[in-house]
């Protein structure tokens, strides 16, 4: 499946006030699923499924990261450090590839309406994630 004719390549800033704080249906090109919000500190709260049902997943702070123009995922047990090259295809979604293996992809499409279920997700507390808010990170001019 190729980019959008439409596509244009969004600066790290760009990037930030088009994601930060905004919930994203995201479709990979192997199958894996997933659904999250993603928040200025680098930290994402959301589900993923890679075959089948997939739990909850809470990423702390720093998981993503910008780093030589680039946004970059840092995962306990990873061998390497991706990073990703960010798109735009529309005024509501964006596809990330892998930087020097494009055909390694993930489609995000901005979602509406599941607002209030991620939010109380948000706000458990001791039980849960912390309340994590889109203006505490390092790169965030808010």
């Amino acid at each position: 499946m190729a980019a959008p004719a439409a596509a244009e390549e969004m600066s790290l800033e760009q990037a930030r006030r088009f994601v930060v704080g905004k919930l994203f249906e995201v479709r990979c090109f192997e199958g894996t699923r997933a659904i999250g919000r993603i928040y200025g500190d680098g930290s994402v709260i959301g589900t993923i499924q890679f075959r089948g049902t997939g739990p909850s997943a809470w990423l702390p702070a720093g998981t993503l990261q910008v780093k030589d123009h680039a946004v970059c995922a840092s995962l306990k047990g990873m061998p390497f450090e991706p990073c990703f090259k960010l798109n735009r295809t529309s005024d509501e979604s964006f596809r990330g590839s892998v930087l020097g293996f494009e055909i390694a992809y993930c489609d995000f499409t901005r979602r509406f309406g599941w607002r209030n279920r991620l939010a109380r997700a948000d706000d458990r507390g001791a039980d849960g994630p912390l309340r994590l808010h889109p203006c505490t990170g390092v790169q965030e001019q808010c």
